[in-house]
């Protein structure tokens, strides 16, 4: 191997660990901060009178429509991915940042909806330039690592949340705060997509693409219908919701220790980081359509478990199960349909996101219809647990199916 073969295999490592770690902090930002910040935040708002539990639904809600209008407008702007990366992020640490500065509801419902959109931006734009680049250099293994920036944003801003509050220091400058720590983390992020804008065609396109459905297992060929694996995808956001909504509330009544309550959502955060690299790792020995099924099927057990036990042994296997698979499907459904749909990934992975926001949003609209025609809130939050569980498990058997190569 000769010196020039040496340095362009060093440059290669090099820009490959650069993306890896952007992509892992520009989603630690985005959706660690930016998405899921809140949930944290939320109990240290009704603590300094700020919030009550409607208010805080309201503000719930208008971050899940703003999810949607992200997914449904990232894919059609005329921009490249890493500009939409960029304006992502900045508009992230500013709405951040502005959840401290004013203090009526109604601007709050304003900015969570912005956040909800910007935080969709920045999942599609990094996805589509993010893989795109480690898919050129030959990294696709690192996809592990960079989307375990997630989960590592969530614990991240779990135990800011807990360590932080202090006498006399209130949710707002908490908010301000917060924003300043994320506002460094975005420095590296920024300085790539500008140094790196456009990720290049890897080489031997037609070699690569047959790689990727090999290991996809379909048989799919360019341009392959993503159809399924976006309804597939939407099941997912439905099923996802209810229990990362309730459970908590169902950990409360079983434990009045606040510390359990600090240290959850943390552990939660942390358990989504590991599930990403540890899959990863076993994505080189089966194809990611079965490892979308089969977490499809756990998660399904995670929703139906405090459904049929309510311990606090079942709710805390359920948070296991469904915090350990939900960005694991993320990473290797967006990884997919990438895949598939090649020169239009930036459109089809908004379409992608649109369709978990929307079974998003249904999850708690089934469960109130629900809850009218039942005799408790808890019956009717039962049933809606088992309808999620069901919607996770035919989407299961049909990942499945495909997976085998089934048209």
């Amino acid at each position: 191997m000769d010196s020039s073969t040496l340095r362009s295999a060093d440059a290669a490592g090099h820009a490959a660990t650069l993306i890896c770690a952007a992509v892992l902090l520009a989603l630690a930002v985005a959706m660690g901060v930016g998405r899921f910040a809140f949930t944290p935040m939320f109990p240290l708002m009704v603590r300094d009178g700020l919030l009550d539990s409607q208010a805080g639904a309201w503000l719930a809600a208008a971050n899940y429509l703003g999810y949607l209008a992200g997914a449904l407008t990232a894919g059609r702007l005329r921009v490249r991915a890493a500009t939409l990366l960029g304006l992502g992020l900045i508009g992230t640490l500013l709405t951040t940042a502005a959840v401290g500065w004013t203090g009526s509801l109604p601007a709050w419902a304003l900015l969570r909806f912005v956040a909800g959109a910007l935080s969709a931006w920045v999942l599609v734009a990094t996805t589509a330039w993010g893989l795109g680049w480690l898919s050129a250099l030959g990294r696709a293994n690192l996809a592990g690592l960079a989307f375990s920036g997630v989960g590592l944003g969530i614990a991240a801003a779990g135990l800011f949340c807990m360590l932080a509050p202090a006498p006399g220091r209130s949710s707002s400058t908490l908010w301000i705060d917060l924003a300043v720590l994320a506002a460094i983390a975005t420095l590296l992020p920024l300085a790539a997509i500008f140094k790196l804008p456009v990720p290049p065609a890897p080489p031997h396109a037609d070699a690569a693409h047959a790689d990727a459905t090999a290991q996809a297992g379909t048989g799919a060929g360019k341009g392959a219908s993503t159809g399924g694996l976006i309804l597939c995808y939407s099941l997912f956001g439905f099923g996802y919701i209810l229990p990362a909504t309730y459970l908590p509330a169902l950990a409360r009544q079983l434990v009045d220790d606040p510390y359990v309550f600090g240290l959850a959502w943390p552990l939660f955060g942390a358990a989504a980081a590991v599930s990403t690299v540890v899959a990863s790792w076993r994505l080189g020995h089966v194809n990611r359509v079965s490892v979308w099924a089969v977490c499809h099927v756990l998660m399904a057990l995670g929703v139906l478990l405090p459904a049929v036990w309510t311990s606090l042994a079942g709710v805390s296997i359920a948070a296991l199960l469904v915090g350990g698979t939900f960005m694991v499907i993320t990473m290797v459904s967006m990884q997919e349909v990438r895949a598939r749909a090649e020169g239009h990934a930036t459109l089809a992975l908004g379409r992608m996101t649109a369709g978990f926001a929307l079974g998003q949003l249904a999850g708690p609209l089934v469960n109130a219809g629900i809850a009218r025609m039942s005799a408790t809130p808890a019956v009717a939050l039962q049933l809606a647990l088992m309808l999620s569980a069901a919607g996770l498990l035919a989407s299961g058997v049909y990942l499945l199916y495909l997976s085998k190569g089934k048209p």
